[in-house]
């Protein structure tokens, strides 16, 4: 059932978005542009743009649309959540785990997943990725944060943009990195060879990434890497650009790897500003138990 506001300006100034997301704290700034864009905010009966300028005794009404039932299906698919609230939701996803339906994984993700689990997913995202706010790739393991509202969507997803929340990974690399640490600034875009992958390009998306030797083995690395930015691919691409692919990796790494389930990375730390009381926040998730046996194996040959 859609919902009625009815408002009649006194001393509120400023741009009509901004005004109404000040009278109705819990709705977002995207959400309030996205109803007038639809024409469901009437400014003394007739329609506004998100620009004007609110005067006193202006009379607002806003008809709320209903919510369009998420197409996409909940699954009993079981979910490692390590922690919850009534805005958050953490989860140390598993290697293999698809995050959102596509074309080609319609079932089986983590969005059908926590369908079934959380019944109040944000919507900002739309039917296809409801809650998510960031993704890794399926056969990267770790750590996700997932807005249940669109508040805390908005919030968490501000933080990624600003580069405030923190993101570690750790990751096997083939070939021994002979300095302890290291950043790599390399703008990202998509491959003009390969439309299906990721690449370096002048023109593309800027991406810097941290790194920080851990371990040395034989022919492999253990390194530590922090994201300033999270473009698609990007640890992949990036130490692949430097000379050290990731171990595993079917689409950037050498044919001739480690045998495992594609490659080795996993997002251990995951810290952000609680979209609600501004605490700071900070999980972390133990390494895949087929992580830690290669690293045993390698230990007992170098």
């Amino acid at each position: 059932m859609s919902q009625a506001y009815q408002f009649t300006i006194e001393n509120e100034k400023g741009r009509l978005d901004k005004v109404l997301v000040e009278l109705l704290p819990d709705k977002t700034r995207s959400h309030v542009q996205q109803w007038i864009k639809e024409g469901d905010v009437l400014v003394n009966n007739a329609s506004a743009k998100p620009n004007y300028q609110v005067q006193p005794g202006d009379a607002i009404t806003i008809t709320e649309p209903e919510l369009v039932p998420l197409d996409v299906q909940a699954e009993n698919i079981p979910l490692d959540i390590v922690y919850e609230d009534k805005d958050v939701v953490v989860v140390n996803k598993p290697q293999g785990l698809v995050v959102h339906p596509s074309a080609g994984h319609q079932t089986g993700t983590l969005v059908n997943a926590l369908m079934y689990q959380v019944k109040d997913l944000s919507g900002i995202n739309g039917t296809i990725r409801p809650g998510i706010v960031h993704r890794i790739d399926k056969d990267t393991s770790g750590l996700l944060m997932v807005a249940k509202n669109d508040f805390a969507h908005e919030k968490l997803a501000a933080q990624l943009k600003d580069r405030t929340s923190l993101r570690e990974y750790i990751a096997l690399v083939h070939g021994v990195i002979p300095h302890d640490k290291g950043t790599i600034d390399a703008p990202l875009g998509r491959s003009k060879a390969d439309r299906k992958k990721q690449d370096i390009i002048q023109d593309g998306r800027p991406a810097v990434t941290h790194f920080r030797v851990l371990e040395r083995f034989k022919d492999f690395t253990l390194v530590s890497l922090k994201l300033e930015t999270g473009r698609t691919h990007q640890i992949r691409v990036h130490m692949k650009y430097i000379g050290y692919p990731l171990a595993g990796d079917p689409i950037y790494g050498p044919r001739k790897t480690l045998a495992g389930n594609g490659q080795f990375l996993h997002a251990k730390v995951l810290g952000f500003k609680h979209p609600r009381t501004g605490e700071f926040l900070t999980f972390e998730a133990p390494l895949p138990a087929l992580f830690e046996e290669t690293l045993a194996e390698l230990r007992e040959n170098r």
